[in-house]
Formats: C-alpha cells, structure tokens, sequence
C-alpha cells in the first residue's frame, strides 16, 4: 500500500472526474492522500474533501506566492480548521525566490509566522522551497521548527539541501521529477537517502512521471515514484516496489501523527 503524501485534489482539472480518479488510485494501490492547502480557499477545499472519505486527510497553510493575500483573520481561520483531526500538517508553506509573486521580504514574514503557528497547533510542516536554500534553512532553525518536524515536499534541490533537511530531523519526499531523464543529480540524492527518512508523493495535478509524462497527473500515479526508488535502492535486503510502499507509509505515519489518531 501506498501514500501519496503531496496532492491538490481540489484542483479544477479533477471537477469533472474527481470521485473517479480517487477510485483509480485506490485501485492502485494508494491507501491514504493528503491533500494540500495553498491557501485559505484551498485550506477550506481540503479539508472538507478529508470529511468526504476516511482516507483523504488535509494540511492547511499559505503557499509562499500566495502570502501577499494573507489576512490577520486567516489565522484564526487555520487555528478553527486545525481542530478538525483530518487535519495533519501546516504546509505548504516556505520560499520561492524564483517566481517571487510575494516579495522575498513578506514571503519570509509570513514563513516565520507559519511555523510559529504550525508549532502552536504543534502540526508538522510541509515545506516548499525554491532557490532559497539558505534563507529556508536559516528559518527552520531560528524557529525551531524541528520541534514539530517536516517534510520538504517535492524535492528537487541539491545534495547540500538533502544533508541540512536531514540534520533538521526533516523528511525529503520525491515525486515523478524522480523519473525524468535529466534527474540524474536528483536520484543519485535518493539513492543514498536513508531509507527511514523517505517519502513519496505526485504532486498532481503537476509533474506527472514517465510514462504519463505531458498528462495530467494523479494519484494513482504515485507508484511509479514507489517503483523508480525501490529501483534506486536495490541493495537494501529484499527490497521491492511492496517494500518501499511499506517503508514510506511507515515514514507518512511516523511524521504525520495525526493520520493514525483521524
């Protein structure tokens, strides 16, 4: 069984096949889905679609180019949705320097302010970062953020990032990105991952692995990313797509406490 830890499900691509493609990845083999918020709306969206089936569970959060819309008030929205127990992380939330559709300043602001109430709601978080390696780090540490520990969702940085994230106590988890032919640098990371710190996730609608690549990505899809990091770490004992699955279940349960509370 797999958990496909990182997923907008209430994207509009799904509007006219949702229930359909949740069955799909269940038919694969997905057991459980977090879907994520990127802000209010969205943080309102997962959470009530975590109500609609036992294994849909949500996180809550501002995503680092969505936090120039940030309110006062939304805080105390996410303090109410947060007591919903579907809810198992604060995320995702971070820097992305790259876009900087927030300005560099407000985007660290409002990061510090996340973790600070993640840490309130003692709710792991789920980290995105984007050419803003130090500064990400940097803040982690001054906020003591690994008091509730994280994952950097959808990793793609390098082998400097993967050490610091570990040295947090954080989690890297790894998407289709993993199956693409220029990822070499990417997989080389995965494969000396330990393999109690791993996660996986599609980050669908985006990134879809290879073979779907150009599609639209889905749940179900997650077991080829289970499939290429099994296949990476093919010198572990007995190692197999069934184990990875295992492992990184262990691992989603393991951080996101919460999942086995709901």
């Amino acid at each position: 069984m797999l958990i496909d830890t990182h997923t907008h499900l209430d994207d509009a691509r799904y509007n006219d096949d949702r229930e359909a493609m949740i069955a799909r990845a269940r038919e694969a083999g997905v057991e459980a889905f977090i879907t994520i918020g990127c802000d209010l709306a969205t943080s309102r969206a997962a959470v009530a679609l975590a109500e609609q089936h036992p294994f849909i569970y949500a996180s809550i959060g501002v995503h680092p180019h969505e936090v120039k819309h940030i309110l006062d008030s939304w805080y105390d929205d996410f303090r109410q949705l947060a007591q919903n127990k579907k809810v198992v992380a604060y995320g995702e939330i971070g820097l992305d320097y790259h876009y900087n559709h927030s300005s560099p300043k407000e985007q660290r602001e409002r990061f510090r302010e996340q973790i600070q109430l993640a840490r309130e709601l003692n709710l792991p978080v789920i980290i995105h970062t984007r050419e803003a390696q130090e500064d990400t780090i940097s803040i982690l540490k001054e906020e003591k953020a690994s008091e509730v520990g994280g994952v950097f969702h959808c990793f793609s940085g390098d082998a400097w990032l993967a050490k610091d994230a570990l040295d947090l106590g954080f989690y890297l988890s790894f998407s289709g990105i993993l199956t693409f032919q220029n990822a070499t640098m990417l997989r080389d990371i995965a494969k000396t991952a330990p393999l109690d710190r791993l996660l996986i996730e599609t980050d669908c609608p985006y990134l879809t692995p290879i073979p779907h690549r150009g599609k639209r990505n889905e749940p179900a899809y997650v077991s080829f990313v289970a499939q290429r990091l099994a296949e990476l770490h093919a010198d572990a004992p007995d190692m197999s797509i069934d184990r990875i699955g295992r492992i990184t279940t262990e691992n989603a349960k393991r951080l996101f406490t919460r999942m086995r509370e709901a």
